[in-house]
């Protein structure tokens, strides 16, 4: 492969940036120093730099984090050291919201505009801080702002997150300047939630000094009630410590699980009837048979915590509120799938989580929960843990295994299957965040047990996201089988109940006189909605449904990842028509109707993946449900069920 490179340098804050996360280079052909008379002779790096190509986003993250974007001498250094077509990895910088190839501030603050905070005010909170701070995108001060897609934090809507670039926070004992260049700039964040204006200025003028946010228990309104058993943790341990995680019955899981063997943990996730929570429901168990039963070596385990469902929070509550529950998930699901590495990929936009993640799994690898021989029973397991930089497309599985390794986070085709080609190439078993922490309760309490909670079709707890206009917002664990009527009267359902948007922008809406609606796989499915990943978005009259309807269009205009036509084209034409609907009223509402199902109908068909066929469910369950734009009710949508984003089955 013939690398054409820049003549750009990078600066010695970038380099070092690098170079802490790679290593110093090992040659002048990696872009260390000038070539020597043994550079010159042969060239080193080739097939074992490509190797490292799967370094790619964490380098960037790497640049970015410390100078607050990416120049183009960075990304130069990057390609030198990784031996990655500079064109490749321009692609992947540009493909992330959260990065930046032009200059801009140290200090860029995150607004949230999406569906839970736009019903509870966003649009007021944008107008002030753009009196603060200037227009979306300019500097001032040293700080600049941008609206941001769903952040995981309804809850508390509306919301902004402060991310400050520099330098990471020093070992003890290091404090000061060490590298001749001046005071240091700390890397910082910052949530400010429910945020308003004079808050989110605040905040941005200095991050490290902001209040920390609530505690993860703080969003689950049943914590420390009995009965729990996904959160019954949450609020009631110390989320930093391995022994209060295990004096309350941490780890109990893995050692059955050791006793059981690989075999005798899929039957007993299979018997239990586990289903992935990530929307379409597929069985866990067969998914750990199918991987574990590749030839191929060697097996990967991956979790997604990539939850950017708008109105979707609760993966950020297990893992803020209970970190080490996933990691003892991950490794006994990675002992029955056989693999022994898993990656935990989170949100960019989750650095709580992620700090308390790096801290956990520090801490189980120093006791032996991770590592070589966890427990001394002889088995290898380890998690790298991987951020995302911004993008929605990134849950969906392959997606994901692209942006791992380096490319952009676009689907593959399938088939092949992730159990049979998944992550490098290799048989991967991949599960969101609420499907791995079901499996420790299954092995502690037994199949049988755990099968008798809920419905025969849909067993076990479930986390719902409850957000909008509710007395109670927060993470909510039920029973499958309580009606959305019993879900919403723990929340404190409103007076003037308008809908009920389930599954999120990938879901549908529900009516008032619909609330006895079982929350189930099947009960959902036959009212012609979706459970999706739990989002129970709640909305009043107060509430302006066309411009929710467009706001869901703008999402999925913005999330696409343009690499089929239909929904390319299909995301854009669709907020087109949406734009005419809400600028001109009832006038020629019947013929941009009947374009919308063409186009919806049109990306369900012919998408590649669940991000496309799910853009226009939402849409569509307004218009036959809700009455939208004046066109008649139905009972459920006129097309086939609610779609599920692009999650799919994990």
């Amino acid at each position: 492969m013939d690398l054409h490179f820049g003549d750009c340098k990078p600066t010695d804050e970038e380099r070092e940036a690098v170079d802490a996360l790679l290593g110093p280079p090992a040659s002048a052909w990696e872009g260390g120093a000038e070539r020597g008379e043994a550079d010159l002779r042969w060239a080193v790096g080739g097939r074992a730099a490509r190797e490292r190509r799967d370094l790619l986003l964490p380098a960037l993250h790497a640049v970015n984090d410390r100078t607050g974007w990416i120049s183009e001498g960075a990304l130069d250094y990057v390609c030198r050291r990784l031996t990655v077509p500079p064109a490749e990895a321009y692609g992947v910088a540009t493909f992330y919201a959260m990065f930046a190839v032009r200059p801009r501030p140290a200090t860029v603050v995150h607004v949230c505009t999406d569906l839970a905070c736009a019903v509870k005010g966003s649009a007021g909170l944008r107008a002030g801080i753009e009196e603060r701070l200037g227009a979306a995108g300019t500097a001032a001060g040293g700080v600049t702002w941008q609206p941001s897609p769903c952040l995981g934090l309804c809850e508390r809507a509306p919301a902004a997150l402060v991310l400050r670039a520099g330098e990471p926070a020093p070992v003890a004992g290091t404090e000061g300047p060490s590298n001749g260049r001046g005071a240091l700039r700390r890397r910082a964040s910052a949530v400010v939630a429910p945020a308003t204006a004079e808050g989110v200025a605040s905040a941005a003028a200095a991050p490290e000094a902001a209040a920390p946010g609530p505690s993860a228990a703080m969003a689950v309104p049943q914590a420390g009630q009995d009965g729990l058993i996904l959160l019954r943790r949450v609020g009631v341990v110390d989320p930093a410590s391995l022994d209060d995680y295990r004096a309350h019955g941490g780890y109990s899981a893995l050692r059955r699980a050791f006793a059981l063997g690989p075999a005798g943990v899929i039957r007993e996730v299979t018997d239990a009837g586990l289903a992935g929570r990530g929307g379409a429901a597929f069985p866990t168990g067969r998914k750990w048979q199918a991987t574990a039963a590749q030839p191929d070596h060697p097996h990967y385990l991956v979790c997604n915590a990539d939850e950017s469902e708008p109105g979707t929070f609760k993966d950020r509550v297990v893992m803020e509120g209970d970190p080490y529950a996933l990691i003892e998930a991950m490794t006994i699901a990675g002992y029955a799938t056989g693999a022994h590495r898993g990656y935990l990929y989170i949100r960019g936009e989750y650095p709580s989580a992620v700090a308390r993640l790096e801290h956990a799994i520090g801490r189980a690898r120093s006791r032996g929960f991770l590592g070589d021989d966890v427990l001394g029973q002889g088995y290898a397991f380890d998690i790298e843990l991987r951020r995302g930089a911004g993008a929605y497309i990134c849950g969906e599985e392959t997606a994901l295994f692209n942006s791992i390794e380096g490319y952009r986070g676009e689907p593959r085709s399938k088939p092949p299957f992730p159990v049979e080609k998944g992550l490098f190439g290799k048989p991967t078993a991949a599960n969101n965040v609420e499907t791995l922490v079901n499996v420790a309760p299954i092995l502690t309490m037994g199949a049988e047990a755990y099968a008798a909670i809920g419905t025969e079709g849909s067993t076990g707890p479930k986390l719902f996201c409850v957000s909008g206009r509710v007395a109670r917002p927060g993470v909510y664990e039920l029973p499958f089988g309580a009606t959305l009527g019993e879900l919403l009267d723990l929340a404190g359902r409103p007076e003037s109940l308008r809908a009920v948007l389930l599954g999120g922008a990938a879901g549908g809406f529900v009516r008032p006189d619909e609330l006895d609606i079982p929350l189930t796989f099947e009960g959902t499915r036959a009212a012609g909605t979706t459970l999706g990943s739990g989002v129970v978005l709640v909305i009043d009259d107060t509430v302006e449904l066309p411009r929710i309807l467009l706001r869901i269009a703008e999402f999925f205009r913005d999330e696409s990842c343009g690499q089929c036509v239909p929904c390319r084209i299909g995301t854009v034409r669709q907020e087109e028509a949406l734009h005419r609907l809400l600028d001109r009223g009832g006038a020629g509402a019947a013929a941009d109707v009947a374009l919308l199902r063409e186009i919806g109908q049109a990306m369900k068909d012919a998408s590649i993946c669940g991000l496309g066929q799910a853009a226009w469910s939402a849409v569509e369950s307004a218009i036959d449900r809700l009455g939208v734009y004046g066109t008649p009710v139905y009972g459920t949508p006129q097309g086939s069920e609610a779609g599920q984003g692009p999650r799919g089955d994990q």
